[in-house]
């Protein structure tokens, strides 16, 4: 039985990877990908699948309620999974109202939008709403000890992204046990890997070596973040969908706990050495002589770090993709696709 899924922000980093991953694997399944095309999307990372009829694409917000309403009857949606977020701290440092907009209340549009057709169909079996999340509803780990998050652990959000994404985790559980929506959430580590908006600070960094830029290092540089790999996060994804419990959560780490300063000596140390391949002129000798520490962003949380106990011995998963071999693959991808990244920072 083939499955039809609306894929909401798949043309953002994540969810663009999701997209091709999954017509990759499932190509008899029907694809419809909603998204505002906002300042961190770009319909070029999907485009090949628009111009081969593999996917539908629409414009539009998830707050909209009859455009959302108007696809789950339309496309008969059986599966519906949410990227679409505002994502990045900074910006909700600076101007929140759009991540309660965004990730709070688009969220609960979603949900109201897919219980209203759950139940039109008579609650189906089978039906899945996966609201993709982040370890950073759970706040902050000390780097001094060994701990970890897991799906026990308590909700402390810092800032206001995190706040937004624990909101809307929130409203999801409670769609499940009060209305018995067929929910399931993932809270992940921090993704990197090919399409992410040159703002994050793999990308960043890349790009900002490339074009002689320095690269702003907060405070001491030692926050700690967790890597994961975003071929290896679509695979954990797949297997949430057919395989995870409704109503419960799944956390997904890849066990690369790397401070942020290391991280950014590494990436200089790559694009120094892959530069020449994709006649990029470094004007620099090293580029980590354009490494500047600023001034600590607000609430800067110490470390990230994930146990994926539960989904690895559940459903069996694991990350395939070292970190060594994932930071190569990505690094290569921004050296190889200038166009890609430039048409994002010159908007």
């Amino acid at each position: 039985m083939y499955r039809s899924l609306l894929i909401t922000g798949g043309a953002g980093f994540i969810g663009s990877n999701f997209v091709h991953y999954w017509t990759k694997k499932y190509p008899k399944d029907g694809i419809v990908v909603l998204d505002s095309l906002s300042y961190a999307s770009n319909l070029e990372s999907i485009n090949n699948l628009l111009e081969s009829s593999k996917i539908n694409f629409v414009k539009g917000s998830i707050n909209d309620q009859a455009l959302i309403l108007n696809i789950l009857k339309n496309f008969k949606i059986s599966h519906l999974i949410n990227f679409a977020a505002e994502t990045h701290v900074d910006r909700s440092i600076k101007a929140p109202d759009i991540f309660i907009d965004s990730n709070i209340l688009g969220t609960y549009n979603l949900l109201k939008c897919f219980e209203n057709h759950w139940d039109a169909n008579q609650k189906p079996i089978g039906w899945r709403f996966l609201q993709i999340s982040t370890d950073e509803v759970y706040g902050t780990l000390d780097s001094e000890n060994e701990e970890k998050f897991n799906e026990k652990s308590s909700y402390s959000p810092r800032s206001p992204y995190s706040a937004s994404k624990a909101s809307s985790d929130h409203l999801v559980q409670a769609w499940n046990a009060t209305y018995g929506l067929p929910t399931l959430i993932t809270n992940c580590s921090n993704n990197y890997g090919p399409y992410q908006f040159p703002e994050k600070l793999i990308p960043l960094t890349i790009t900002n070596i490339l074009m002689n830029k320095e690269i702003p290092v907060y405070g001491d540089g030692l926050n700690i973040r967790d890597w994961l790999f975003v071929e290896d996060h679509c695979g954990a994804i797949d297997l949430v969908i057919n395989q995870g419990i409704i109503g419960q959560k799944y956390c997904v780490g890849a066990n690369n706990e790397l401070s942020n300063i290391d991280l950014i000596k590494k990436i200089c140390l790559l694009v120094d050495k892959y530069a020449s391949k994709y006649n990029f002129r470094l004007k620099n000798a090293r580029s980590s002589n354009l490494i500047k520490f600023v001034v600590d962003r607000k609430g800067h949380d110490k470390r990230y770090a994930i146990d994926s106990s539960k989904i690895e011995n559940k459903l069996n998963w694991k990350p395939k993709v070292s970190f060594e071999d994932g930071l190569n693959k990505t690094i290569n991808w921004y050296l190889k696709n200038k166009k890609w990244w430039e048409i994002l920072i010159q908007r």
